[in-house]
């Protein structure tokens, strides 16, 4: 969807007129719902294990840290290995871990420590999960309904959001936490079901795959050189990091400030998930009315006043209204964050740049959970809400001036290179190789050809070249070579695959600068080991 929809509604769910998303899309939720059943155990057990703030935050630092560390191994995992099966491993993972705390709990056998470790080994299992889960939404769904899929998947997220905490806290309050967790034992059974009957095509042998080590580099390099991209962790890094107070301290401002229980902590969770959802369903409107940036704005200064608001310790019904627009912020924000990550980013490396974005939210809400648990151990719960607040609209409007990429370039591989010309076939293997493509340039346009030149340079290494340069014939300045390099053959094989037709059109605008009589001579030259 782009902010030029007018008819929103009928496409905001399109995506699921087709089976096989629907069917994942529905298991996702039932999934969500089981996990947010499972967290709100968790964060409410740790208020009876310990009334420290810190130890509380530890709970959120816990299950968002693994995230942090292990989701581009995981994003690199999620491009080279069959994403089905991938997910169903991770799925019985998440089951076990859910077990062992349904049964610690069951025989009076939790304490601080087993919480967190366990919480910490769900965590390694959502790092693993979350660039697979949306890397592979571009697989479930056709071309144009993509961005409409990603919303969905957010709105899928909060609908759970909304259902799974309340729901949680009810049976925590009736029933007790080993009941709660048997819960989510039971979600992961619907989830893996819906895994083991997609037929997801197998992939035939490609003597080009990548294989991890290379597949890491590449995506790192590519990330690296994404400027768009850049700009997207920034403005997620800043709102996340101080948006996070809230989140890390909601079971004492529910136990605290409130005056409420498990029931209600539950309740106020589920007030946010019933936000999200409102705020997930009229972004298409919203998106007609507000650029991306005036999106992210609004969302820091609603979620602002919603903190100042809870730092007075409001009464529980006022609360609940209050925490209503705090989800719909939060999806807003989180929305456009991540449907404008997915858009600048080719198919190729999509697990592994998604894992970047996921890396930096993750690690915003982990650095900002410790943080803002400390602080509120230092200066109180209501104080910690003003700050994060106050930091939060502060950088809201400083950063509004980092404009957000429009998304709307066209990944889609060109497939426009010739194969490269060897006296003998090349080992894949063998390498670096060093690439020259030699241009005749009038003097008159030499400034703008090395402009438009120069411009190139960023898609020459998000596609695979390790450096990058321009050089000049001494004897004669006419004749101006491009050259970059390439860690093998077979990266340099792959570079041809991944060319984009965005990029494409930026090489035909320094062609357009060639004097000679033929198209510019390209030469491959290959190290001798």
């Amino acid at each position: 969807m782009t902010a030029q929809t007018t008819t929103a509604p009928a496409g905001s769910f399109a995506p699921l007129r087709q089976q096989l998303f629907a069917v994942l899309w529905v298991a996702t939720v039932i999934g969500n719902t089981g996990s947010f059943i499972r967290d709100v155990a968790s964060a409410w057990l740790m208020t009876d294990l310990s009334v420290s703030p810190a130890a509380v935050a530890m709970v959120q630092a816990a299950a968002t840290l693994p995230v942090f560390l292990l989701a581009i191994p995981a994003g690199v995992l999620s491009d080279i290995l069959d994403r089905r099966k991938f997910l169903i491993a991770i799925q019985g993972l998440l089951a076990t871990v859910s077990i062992c705390l349904m049964l610690l709990s069951a025989f009076g056998q939790q304490t601080v420590s087993s919480l967190i470790a366990l919480t910490f080994l769900g965590g390694i299992g959502a790092a693993l999960m979350g660039p697979t889960w949306q890397a592979i939404v571009p697989e479930l769904v056709d071309k144009k309904d993509l961005k409409s899929a990603v919303a969905l998947n957010s709105l899928g997220i909060n609908i759970a959001r909304a259902v799974g905490p309340a729901l949680g806290g009810l049976i925590l309050a009736r029933l007790g936490a080993a009941v709660t967790y048997g819960a989510d034992v039971i979600s992961y059974v619907f989830v893996i079901a819906a895994l083991l009957w997609w037929r997801r095509p197998e992939k035939a042998d490609d003597a080009l795959s990548e294989r991890f080590p290379g597949a890491f580099r590449a995506g790192l390099r590519y990330a690296r050189a994404h400027r768009e991209l850049h700009v997207v962790l920034i403005r997620a890094f800043v709102f996340f990091l101080l948006a996070s107070s809230v989140w890390a301290l909601l079971p004492l401002v529910a136990r605290k400030l409130l005056g409420g229980g498990a029931g209600f902590y539950g309740v106020l969770l589920g007030s946010v998930g019933l936000g999200a959802i409102g705020g997930a369903v009229f972004m298409p409107n919203l998106r007609t009315r507000l650029s991306p940036d005036g999106i992210v704005l609004m969302s820091a200064i609603v979620t602002a006043a919603v903190m100042v608001f809870l730092s007075f310790a409001p009464a529980q019904w006022a609360a609940l209204i209050a925490l209503l627009a705090l989800g719909a912020a939060w999806i807003a924000a989180l929305t456009t964050l991540s449907s404008i990550a997915q858009a600048i980013l080719p198919n190729w490396v999509r697990g592994r740049s998604l894992a970047v974005y996921l890396t930096v939210f993750n690690g915003a809400m982990t650095a900002g959970s410790l943080a803002w648990g400390g602080i509120a151990t230092l200066i109180g719960v209501p104080m910690t809400l003003i700050a994060g607040a106050g930091g939060l609209a502060v950088a809201g409007l400083a950063f509004h001036r980092l404009k957000l990429p429009k998304g709307d370039a066209d990944l889609v591989p060109a497939n426009h290179w010739p194969e490269p010309l060897t006296a003998a076939p090349v080992e894949y293997d063998r390498g670096p190789v060093l690439i020259l493509i030699e241009y005749r340039i009038d003097a008159s346009e030499r400034q703008a050809f090395l402009d438009a030149l120069t411009g190139l340079s960023a898609d020459r290494r998000r596609d695979g070249a390790y450096d990058w340069g321009i050089t000049e014939d001494a004897a004669d300045p006419s004749l101006i070579l491009e050259w970059f390099m390439v860690e093998s053959w077979a990266e340099h094989l792959r570079q041809h695959r991944r060319v984009s037709k965005a990029a494409a059109d930026l090489q035909e605008e320094v062609l357009r600068f060639h004097r000679g009589e033929q198209a510019p001579v390209v030469r491959h030259f290959l190290a001798i080991n």
